[in-house]
């Protein structure tokens, strides 16, 4: 091959291989549950980003744990409170500020029976594809206002649907995040479990995302109260995300 040819094939290939490397990011948790893997962009100042989150959907333990996780706010069962506090449940709330509204003492008497409060975004905007300023705003305007209510500033956070990028992991890294987690298993509005992947039942270091129904059939506290009676039958019991992530 002449010169010329060589130096064309050597850009090309070149091109390609750079087109390909933020779709790396958009990537859920890997089938064996394990942390996404995810391609470093480049920051600012053009290094390669060694501080970006990992992306979990299945924590690694012995522990015969699962953690339970609750999104956006939109439920606010008082019976739930109660069961936080009879159970000594160390459930993780991740708050969207839109939803939650101005039902935040709600989550401050959760907090206060043992509850963790994350984030989970200010508008509960698709993320993925989004500007970095946008992303940003999305994810540091929601660690402020936990901050000035509740005096944290969380460590975890979901992207809204689960969908994310490059430029998420970027943003959520300099709003001090330190992992971004999705979930393996769903409790499904009426009380039942969906699974991303796997096998359909649940194992040691899953993570369950419950999310914020419309009009469900069960309650909060309902819904909860049948899915410790399954980790009760499969000897597994609730453990706390914030002591094995992050």
């Amino acid at each position: 091959m002449n010169p010329r040819r060589a130096r064309a094939a050597a850009l090309l290939l070149a091109l390609t291989a750079g087109c390909a490397s933020p779709d790396a990011a958009d990537r859920a948790p890997a089938p064996d549950g394990g942390a996404a893997p995810v391609s470093a962009p480049a920051g600012a100042t053009g290094g390669a980003r060694a501080d970006l989150p990992p992306v979990v959907g299945h924590v690694p333990t012995d522990d015969r744990v699962v953690f339970l996780t609750y999104d956006d706010g939109a439920e606010r069962d008082p019976r739930f409170i109660d069961l936080v506090r009879e159970r000594r449940l160390p459930v993780s709330m991740f708050l969207t500020d839109s939803v939650v509204g101005p039902g935040y003492a709600h989550f401050a008497r959760l907090r206060a029976v043992g509850a963790s409060l994350q984030n989970h975004t200010l508008d509960h905007a698709a993320l993925r594809g989004l500007p970095y300023a946008g992303q940003r705003a999305e994810i540091c305007g929601q660690q402020r206002k936990l901050k000035s209510r509740f005096g944290v500033r969380p460590r975890l956070f979901r992207p809204p649907y689960g969908t994310y990028d490059a430029t998420t992991l970027r943003a959520a890294a300099d709003c001090g995040i330190a992992a971004v987690v999705l979930w393996r298993a769903v409790l499904e509005p009426d009380g039942h479990l969906t699974y991303t992947h796997g096998p359909h039942h649940l194992n040691p270091g899953d993570i369950v995302s419950v999310p914020s129904g419309e009009a469900p059939r069960l309650s909060l506290a309902e819904r909860t109260e049948g899915l410790l009676d399954e980790l009760e039958e499969r000897g597994l019991r609730v453990g706390r995300l914030e002591d094995h992530v992050g």
